[in-house]
């Protein structure tokens, strides 16, 4: 078989699954260590066809994989690798492009840089700041707080309670001590609870947090950072991709006087998995403290921009191709509309829970996520999510709000009808029974 022959073999296996995945169980029915009992010890010693590798694709691998391309997956937060992104990701690995520096692939850098002026617009971000593309909002993060952390001479990372715990995976890269801050009813952080921010070096405000996507209140703690003299950081990796919509932008109040901003696409922007934008209004802090430029990387290219020296990785990937992709595939009229369609749909099942006996939504819904639990004891619901996600035929996760163990259900997979949120409330009731 030649390239093109097994390239049009993988691209029809790509296009069935999507046809078909809706069939699949959507969490994984197999049980730890059984996907590798199945799979060959050794390495071959031979070659063996591609074809041999889309038959274990199918045969061996699949049963083991959760579905996030399924339009019952509600559980953390739903992603769509959507077909203009796959196919970019293909042009992309076929490119191979390492963007160690601007000369490494000129038209890579400054597609980025258009692309996240773009998505800048968009989102309605100030079109001034110095965007570029991570993989995740954690190595954001890290590169966020590494920038604070030269900027300003504390040691103390402030945040909510229901912040990310990315925030402390970085803060213990970096050193640094993490302070977390009392939320109010509505799970946003306390304002009145920062009277004093000496030793702190920055504070992160969430915009669409993991457990309840509550949103911090960013224009009075922009306040409280440029007095106190503290780097500000807003994660917005989930809520962040409904500022498509203007009538969401009320989260964004403040957002310009924040010192970074992340912004996953790969989460509710249909863009594959990994593409984290990250926004910040101090290039040179963060410039400061990622440049690190060996004599065999130096060239004469004094006005060119290397992306490199703004995060932690200096080898990177050619991520803006797939969501320049997206963006124009979709446009913003698309994306406005899949937003919009997510949010009515997570609406609809709060109505439903509400309306239930026995049933309570226990969270603010902002966005497309509703936090809700059966009446009875945590164990009891914690047994009910088990129950459901061993159905196949949906799969839903649970944080804990109250000291109360929470059942959540998050909409965003761009092929998520009414009739699936439907199926996922009469899996919830009947395993209830």
């Amino acid at each position: 078989m030649s390239f093109r022959d097994d390239g049009a073999e993988a691209l029809e296996w790509a296009a069935s699954y999507l046809e078909r995945v809706r069939e699949l169980p959507v969490l994984a029915q197999v049980e730890p260590g059984e996907i590798r009992r199945a799979l060959p010890e050794s390495p071959p010693e031979a070659g063996e066809p591609f074809s041999a590798v889309l038959r274990d694709l199918d045969e061996v691998l699949l049963p083991g994989i959760t579905h996030w391309q399924h339009p019952g997956f509600f559980a953390y937060f739903a992603t769509t690798g959507s077909e203009p992104g796959i196919l970019a990701e293909l042009l992309a690995a076929t490119l191979n492009v390492t963007q160690i520096l601007w000369r490494a692939s000129p038209a890579a850098t400054e597609l980025e840089l258009v692309t996240m002026d773009w998505l800048a617009q968009l989102l309605g971000l100030p079109r001034e700041w110095h965007g570029h593309i991570e993989d995740t909002a954690s190595t954001s993060t890290l590169a966020a707080l590494a920038a604070a952390r030269q900027a300003f001479p504390g040691r103390v990372v402030l945040c909510s309670e229901h912040a990310h715990s990315s925030v402390e995976k970085a803060a213990r890269l970096l050193g640094l001590a993490v302070q977390k801050i009392p939320a109010d009813y509505e799970f946003r952080m306390r304002t009145e609870d920062l009277h004093d921010l000496e030793g702190a070096c920055a504070l992160v405000a969430t915009v669409g947090t993991t457990s309840s996507t509550s949103v911090d209140p960013v224009a009075e703690l922009a306040e409280i950072c440029e007095r106190e003299h503290v780097w500000l950081h807003v994660d917005a990796a989930y809520a962040g991709s409904a500022m498509v919509c203007p009538e969401f932008r009320w989260a964004w109040e403040g957002i310009e006087r924040a010192d970074s901003v992340v912004v996953n696409p790969h989460k509710w922007l249909f863009t594959p998995v990994d593409c984290s934008a990250l926004w910040t209004r101090r290039p040179d802090d963060l410039h400061a403290a990622m440049t690190l430029v060996p004599e065999y990387l130096r060239t004469g290219d004094e006005d060119a921009l290397n992306l490199s020296e703004y995060g932690p990785a200096l080898g990177r990937r050619f991520r803006a191709l797939k969501l320049w992709a997206v963006l124009r595939c979709y446009g913003r009229e698309g994306l406005q509309e899949r937003i919009r369609e997510a949010v009515r749909l997570a609406e609809l099942f709060e109505g439903w829970v509400r309306e239930a006996p026995a049933w309570e939504v226990v969270a603010p819904r902002p966005f497309s996520v509703v936090c809700f639990r059966r009446e009875g004891s945590d164990e009891e619901n914690a047994d009910l999510l088990e129950r459901v996600n061993a159905s196949g035929e949906a799969f839903l996760s649970h944080t804990a709000l109250d000291g109360r163990y929470v059942l959540r259900l998050a909409i965003g997979n761009a092929r998520t009808t009414e009739e699936d949120v439907r199926r996922a409330w009469d899996v919830l009731r009947r395993e209830a029974r």
